[in-house]
């Protein structure tokens, strides 16, 4: 017999069916056996009555939680009294005729049915693949996956590629600190695991596509907090022969529906755009909550646009990444990639009246959170050199840096730019949960400690001496 899924079930009343999936709950009700199966379509409530079949009764009488099994049996409507609304099969009832044991489990380190949020964090990341059972979870990792096609089947409609970049590239001056993996054939030499695919996404204009996107993985080894991983996705896209209001207006098309597509709830039409400076003195913060209370409790997302930041601010002594960006007390508020607004293209060129420079960043801010930034680019080899020299660089030192760039750009670049969406944060302001964590399969703890396996973890001498 063919499986049936459960959410299946309710078409099929008075069939025969196979079932197979999870034991979520047994409940002994005399010499009446109640159990709740799921599987990644629902759940459904089967009876199991020692009279129409002893040997299921038997059987059933050794399953317990999360056991993994197979199940035959009849679907019957349930009484009108019966009916549970909160279920999708709430209205039928599989009579169990036969019951096989696929894999007994061990009794779980927590319960999987509850949300699971005051349950510690190492515990439910240690135990990740239990922790991914439960219903909410569930629900999330599924959006994150729907949120994704809804966003990549935009995309596609709006003539953009899916282009994949490379893993294993050079460091890259992006606000953090590169995470650096040894070369086994050049001892003493490094690979950098990309923050962002910055500058392979310019390059991929230089070599002509125009309109490039992917899902990319980021990691920066930043200082770690609760909400926060080394690890994280984008989605991330690049167009040519566009200026700021061209990447703004695709971007919000792309984001709108997205979110309509999995049921969000949108507070505006258009998204409102607010300057830097305005947001600074209205807000007090360039991340802002535009809803009201009401809008609040009905999980809408409010959506706006930040324009008009700073290009360059004094370095920091609490930022650790400063220190390898900048060279002068000079360095960039978002990345030194972007392009100033054409009124202050002088003034870079020049390296005059830096502290008033403005660039073409945008940020799209949603619920008082960051959910993406991007810009115009840089897209000459004299604005590269000049933003450069302004932190303090020299000639060699640019070349050394960002030479394949210039280098790139003198064949013949056309004026581009994009933006980063942060992919973990549109899900978790989708389905209302306080941490990013909530919406990725396997998230690191906030010590740094991988999911389910021990990393990071000790090399062996042997690999030691390999790599150099």
């Amino acid at each position: 017999m063919q499986r049936t899924l459960i959410k299946d079930t309710v078409g099929k009343i008075g069939e025969e069916v196979l079932i197979k999936g999870w034991v979520d709950i047994r409940r002994d009700h005399g010499k009446l056996i109640f159990l709740d199966l799921r599987d990644r379509s629902g759940k459904i409530q089967a009876v199991v009555i020692p009279s129409s079949s002893p040997e299921a009764h038997a059987k059933a009488g050794e399953l317990r939680p999360e056991f993994v099994v197979e199940i035959t049996g009849k679907i019957n409507a349930r009484p009108e009294r019966n009916v549970n609304k909160d279920l999708l099969t709430g209205t039928v009832e599989l009579e169990v005729m036969g019951v096989k044991i696929l894999n007994k489990a061990e009794t779980p380190p927590f319960d999987v049915t509850s949300d699971g949020l005051d349950i510690n964090e190492e515990v439910r990341l240690k135990y990740r693949y239990l922790d991914l059972r439960r219903p909410r979870m569930q629900d999330n990792i599924r959006l994150r996956s729907d949120y994704m096609q809804a966003l990549r089947g935009a995309l596609v409609k709006k003539d953009f590629v899916e282009i994949e970049t490379p893993i294993l590239s050079k460091a890259t001056m992006e606000g953090a600190r590169d995470f650096i993996v040894p070369s086994r054939f050049q001892p003493g030499k490094f690979y950098a695991l990309p923050q962002s695919p910055q500058q392979y996404k310019q390059l991929l204009m230089v070599a002509g596509f125009e309109r490039y996107f992917q899902f990319p993985h980021c990691l920066r080894d930043e200082d770690l907090r609760a909400d926060r991983g080394f690890e994280h996705t984008q989605l991330d896209l690049e167009m040519s022969f566009v200026n700021r209001e061209d990447v703004m207006s695709t971007v919000e098309d792309v984001v709108k529906e997205g979110v309509l597509a999995v049921g969000g709830k949108l507070k505006d039409e258009k998204f409102p755009v607010i300057t830097y400076k305005e947001a600074m003195e209205k807000y007090g913060a360039d991340k802002f909550d535009l809803r009201t209370e009401e809008e609040k409790k009905d999980g809408t997302l409010a959506f706006a646009w930040v324009t008009d930041f700073p290009f360059f601010r004094k370095t920091s002594t609490t930022e650790a990444s400063d220190k390898f960006d900048s060279k002068s007390g000079w360095t960039f508020t978002h990345n030194p990639f972007s392009m100033p607004i054409p009124e202050h293209l002088d003034w870079l060129i020049k390296g005059e009246n830096i502290d008033q420079i403005t660039t073409t960043q945008y940020d799209l801010v949603c619920n008082g959170l960051e959910a993406g930034g991007g810009s115009i680019r840089a897209h000459t080899p004299e604005i590269l050199r000049a933003t450069y020299k302004i932190m303090g660089y020299t000639d060699a030192q640019v070349e050394e840096s960002v030479g394949h760039m210039i280098e790139a750009f003198s064949f013949g670049a056309p004026p581009h730019g994009g933006i980063a969406l942060g992919l973990d944060r549109h899900i978790a302001l989708l389905k209302g949960e306080a941490s990013i964590k909530e919406t990725m399969a396997f998230p690191m703890t906030s010590t740094g400690r991988t999911s389910v396996m021990d990393a990071p973890a000790e090399i062996s001498e042997e690999q030691l001496k390999e790599l150099g």
